[in-house]
């Protein structure tokens, strides 16, 4: 049976991109956010004894999907023809999925969070993303808040006085959303960070995070509409900088080769 009949009996359907669950423009890292996501959902160690088997399997067939999709002449051949190439090594080969996916996705630590919260605040990047989040969200401080990665109840009054500054200095126009912004409004906005620490343990968990850290609570706190976006975000970031050399290592391999 071929791969994309594998898809269509386990998955309900023969399109790669749905059963990663992304569009079928997707970006390198939107195919790999939605391969990490839908295969922490299947993956063996976190079922039962019962389901495992079955969940190998699923594994195993998501682990190929992407494979294909990750690779240019593969991914190429789908889309303009709607196969698979099923005699490629990528397909065909008998790989360790489970290695594969943990060579792919090097698990996030305390200390990796906290190393990126480091370089990130305060730093050019950050000023940027704030004045777009003031631009994108017309000054409006939830969005602002929820939009800037790393962002606590805490770095309310840093964020604020940056655009302050940026308003007063004329590059960036004065909202009355920002400027004439009540009260209640500010302490609401408190009390739902107050409320999103608490759920950050089960975020920390999703993540596959380590335990006993307080600052770790106030950092992954759900800083998007959703949960789900969120994660996308936050790994994105976190991809950027620790998957960096292993992507250009696998393209010199290639490049090797030919």
């Amino acid at each position: 049976m071929g791969l994309l009949e594998q898809c269509e009996e386990t998955f309900g359907t023969s399109d790669l991109y749905q059963v990663l669950g992304v569009r079928s423009g997707a970006s390198e890292g939107e195919i790999r956010r939605g391969y990490r996501k839908v295969s922490l959902q299947v993956h063996p160690d976190r079922v039962t004894d019962v389901e495992k088997e079955k969940a190998t399997e699923k594994f195993q067939i998501l682990g190929k999907v992407y494979a294909v999709l990750s690779d240019g002449e593969q991914r190429g051949l789908y889309d303009e023809q709607g196969i698979v190439d099923e005699e490629a090594d990528i397909v065909k080969q008998d790989r360790d999925w489970e290695e594969y996916w943990r060579l792919l996705f090097k698990k996030v630590t305390v200390a990796d969070i906290k190393e990126f919260e480091a370089k990130y605040k305060g730093s050019e990047e950050e000023m940027t993303d704030i004045k777009q989040a003031y631009l994108d969200f017309e000054g409006d401080m939830d969005g602002i808040m929820e939009s800037v990665l790393c962002s606590t109840p805490g770095d309310e009054s840093r964020i604020r006085a940056i655009l302050e500054a940026a308003i007063k200095a004329q590059e960036l126009p004065a909202y009355t959303t920002f400027t004439k912004e009540t009260a209640s409004k500010q302490r609401a906005r408190k009390r739902r960070g107050d409320r999103e620490a608490k759920e950050a343990e089960v975020m920390r968990q999703e993540l596959g995070l380590e335990e006993g850290n307080d600052s770790l609570k106030l950092l992954i706190q759900n800083k998007q509409k959703d949960r789900e976006k969120q994660m996308d975000n936050f790994l994105a970031a976190m991809e950027a900088k620790y998957c960096a050399n292993s992507q250009k290592g696998k393209k010199g391999a290639k490049k090797g080769k030919n």
